[in-house]
């Protein structure tokens, strides 16, 4: 009874305060990268039941020192039985059985879809915030990440540098996703948009090389010796781009809508003020 009533406060109010009666912070499981790191930036320590193991890869998650202090789960419909959380944080595309099985033990499930642009960040923040009972840590980081937005957002002018972010298998990035919104801000056009490139599909490296943006970024996503990943550094590749300005990003920067998704902008903005300098990455 005291569990559910908990779960209706924090629906209704996006916080318990109950005269006479204190009510601890929901427990939560996260089943999705994305949500791992939400749940981070937001919850108690002992709110957290269980992360997917990739929050503990730096590759993948910015947070992901901070994970190895968090219990790790497989995103499984039995390991959310076992754990029996208050609240159930995930995506719309992955582990849509894990989210079923915490609906039907009564779990409150939340949905949270990928950002595409820099707006949906602090939406999903309160989403977020409200739904584990801490809306107050929701509201003072969502300002926080409007004031230094604010701070890191270009003018935008149809005379503004094109830029390419290129991905491995010589995927580029294209209009309606976070990454192009970032390059916006930064006061970068979109390279792939200015070309008709309006969907996510291999794009061959000879029309890169032979009609060069202005920066290209390369998004690394990991480490590892596979063909995909190669491709960003064919010898060719660097050849036609060693006397240009190029910029290494990682992924986990813009792979989820975060607080921590404006340290894009900022290095892209010092790729904007450099002239011919030397490449600038993030390790």
């Amino acid at each position: 009874m005291i569990k559910r009533s908990l779960r209706a406060c924090i629906i209704a109010f996006g916080a318990c305060a109950v005269v006479g009666q204190a009510y601890a912070l929901p427990r939560v499981a996260s089943l999705n990268l994305c949500t791992d790191q939400l749940l981070l930036e937001l919850a108690q320590p002992e709110q957290i039941v269980g992360l997917t193991p990739l929050a503990r890869d730096c590759w993948s998650a910015v947070l992901c020192e901070q994970a190895q202090q968090a219990p790790v789960m497989r995103p499984t419909a039995e390991n959310i039985v076992a754990l029996h959380p208050d609240v159930v944080l995930g995506g719309v595309y992955t582990a849509a059985v894990a989210m079923q099985a915490a609906r039907e033990s009564g779990a409150q499930v939340l949905a949270i879809p990928p950002a595409k642009s820099l707006a949906d960040i602090p939406v999903q923040i309160m989403q977020v915030a409200t739904a584990i009972g801490v809306p107050e840590r929701g509201h003072a980081l969502v300002q926080a990440f409007e004031r230094r937005l604010a701070a890191l957002t270009q003018p935008r002018s149809q005379t503004d540098p094109t830029a390419a972010v290129y991905a491995a298998n010589g995927f580029v990035t294209h209009a309606g996703t976070l990454p192009d919104d970032v390059l916006a801000h930064a006061g970068f056009r979109n390279y792939s948009t200015i070309i008709g490139q309006h969907r996510s599909a291999h794009f061959p490296m000879e029309v890169l090389i032979a009609h060069p943006p202005d920066l290209l970024i390369l998004d690394r996503s990991g480490r590892g010796n596979s063909l995909a990943q190669s491709l960003l550094d064919h010898p060719a590749l660097q050849e036609a781009f060693a006397g240009k300005r190029h910029l290494n990003i990682p992924a986990r920067l813009w792979l989820c809508g975060l607080p921590q998704t404006l340290d894009s902008i900022a290095l892209l903005k010092a790729a904007h003020r450099a002239e011919n300098g030397p490449e600038r990455q993030i390790p």
